[in-house]
C-alpha cells in the first residue's frame, strides 16, 4: 500500500514504507519528547508508536506535578491507510509534526474529553546522536535488535490541565527526545504472549539498565550501560556532545563508574555519583540530587488499566485517568521503569592519569 512516505527519496527495500523488512509482531517505531520545569514542579512526556506488523499505532501524554499526581491521556487507532502531510502524523487528537528535520519537531494534543492538551515545539540546542546499536539473543530467540537517535533542545508552547494553561518558560525547562526502531522487548516494545509451549523465561537476579543525559552549558554527557546482579556489564555506550554551532566533534566515553544509592520504597535512585572516563583519560565526576520523578509505564510502556502500547484497540481509542504516584499500590505494576530530574548536578574534572 503506497503512504505518503514513498514520495521521499529513501527506499532501501523492494517494497513500500508500510512494511519492513520482517514480520515480528514486536517490530516498533516510536517517538518520544520528556521535559521537567527545573523547579521540580511539573514534567511532561508525551510520544507515539507505530507496529506496522500489526496495523496499529498509538500514542499519549502524561503530565506528573510534584505532588505526584499524575494526569495521562492515551490513543489508539489502526495504522492503514495512512492519510495526512509527508511528515506528519496523526492519531485522534494527536499531532507528531516533524518540521525541519534532525533540527526541530513538534507535539500537538488537541483539547479531548480528558482535559489534557499542550502544544510543545522543540528546537535542537545539540546535534542528534545514535545509540550504539542493541542485538541480543536469548536460546536462539532475538530478544532486542533496535536504534535509537537522542536530542536535547529548547521547547516552548504550553500545557492544558483540567483548564489551567500553564505557558512554557524555555529558560526554566529542560527538554530532550528520542526516535527509536526495531525490535523490542516488554510492554514498551508492544510484546505478546507466545503461548505455553516454549522453553520457560530464564528470569535473572536483578538488572541495572540506566541511561544518563547530562546537560550543561558547554556540553552534553550521554552514557547508558546494563548490567547483571553481579555487576557484570553487557552493554555500554557513552558519547560528549557540543552545542550546535560550536564547530567541536563528538568526543566518545571510554567508561562510566556507578556509586548509586536508592529509596527504600521503590527501584529508584535516590543520590549517588558517576565517574567518567573520557577518551584522553582524564576523569569527570558527576554527583546527582534526584528532584522528582516519572513513570512511563503508565503511559502504555507497561500493561497499565488494561493498555500496554501495541494493543490493538480499534480506530477510535481514547481513555485517561489520573494516578497518585506517592501510591505504592497503585504505582506497584510500572515501577521498574522511571525517569528522574536532577538538579544541582556538580561536575569535577581531573586530571587524565597515565
Amino acid at each position: 500500500m503506497l503512504t505518503p512516505d514513498d514520495e521521499i527519496l529513501s527506499h532501501q527495500l523492494p517494497t513500500t514504507f508500510d512494511h519492513v523488512s520482517q514480520s515480528d509482531l514486536r517490530w516498533v517505531e516510536r517517538v518520544v519528547m520528556y521535559g521537567f520545569d527545573k523547579s521540580g514542579d511539573i514534567n511532561v512526556m508525551t510520544g507515539m508508536a507505530r507496529y506496522p506488523n500489526r496495523n496499529v499505532t498509538d500514542a499519549y501524554a502524561m503530565v506528573t506535578t510534584r505532588s505526584g499526581a499524575a494526569k495521562v491521556v492515551r490513543m489508539s487507532t489502526t495504522l492503514n491507510p495512512q492519510t495526512g502531510a509527508l511528515g506528519e502524523y496523526t492519531i485522534g487528537p494527536y499531532t507528531y509534526s516533524i518540521e525541519e528535520p534532525l533540527r526541530q519537531v513538534r507535539t500537538q494534543v488537541a483539547p479531548n474529553d480528558q482535559a489534557l492538551s499542550l502544544d510543545l515545539r522543540l528546537t535542537g540546542q545539540f546535534e542528534t546522536y545514535e545509540q550504539t546499536a542493541a542485538f541480543h539473543r536469548v536460546r536462539g530467540r532475538v530478544t532486542e535488535d533496535a536504534r535509537r537517535f537522542y536530542q536535547n533542545g529548547r521547547v516552548e508552547g504550553w500545557i492544558d490541565i483540567d483548564g489551567e494553561r500553564i505557558e512554557i518558560d524555555p529558560q526554566r525547562w529542560w527538554f530532550g527526545r528520542d526516535h527509536s526502531w526495531g525490535i523490542r522487548r516488554g510492554g514498551g516494545g508492544g510484546s505478546l504472549s507466545e503461548g505455553t509451549e516454549l522453553q520457560p523465561v530464564d528470569l535473572p537476579d536483578g538488572v541495572l539498565y540506566y541511561m544518563g543525559i547530562f546537560q550543561f552549558d558547554d556540553e552534553l554527557v550521554h552514557f547508558a550501560q546494563r548490567e547483571n546482579s553481579d555487576g557484570s556489564r553487557w552493554q555500554f555506550e557513552g558519547e560528549l556532545l557540543y552545542p550546535t554551532g560550536s564547530g567541536r566533534p563528538h568526543e566518545a566515553i571510554i567508561d562510566v563508574e556507578h556509586a548509586l544509592e536508592f529509596r527504600d520504597d521503590a527501584r529508584v535512585v535516590s543520590g549517588g555519583t558517576f565517574t567518567i572516563i573520557r577518551g584522553d583519560r582524564s576523569r569527570s565526576t558527576i554527583e546527582v540530587h534526584p528532584m522528582t520523578d516519572f513513570w512511563p509505564g503508565l503511559a502504555g510502556y507497561d500493561h497499565y488499566n488494561g493498555y500496554a502500547s501495541g494493543y490493538y484497540r480499534g480506530d477510535k481509542f481514547l481513555d485517561g485517568f489520573t494516578v497518585d504516584t506517592n501510591d505504592a499500590e497503585a504505582l506497584a505494576p510500572v515501577r521498574l521503569l522511571s525517569e528522574t530530574l536532577c538538579d544541582d548536578i556538580r561536575l569535577v574534572v581531573t586530571v587524565a592519569g597515565r
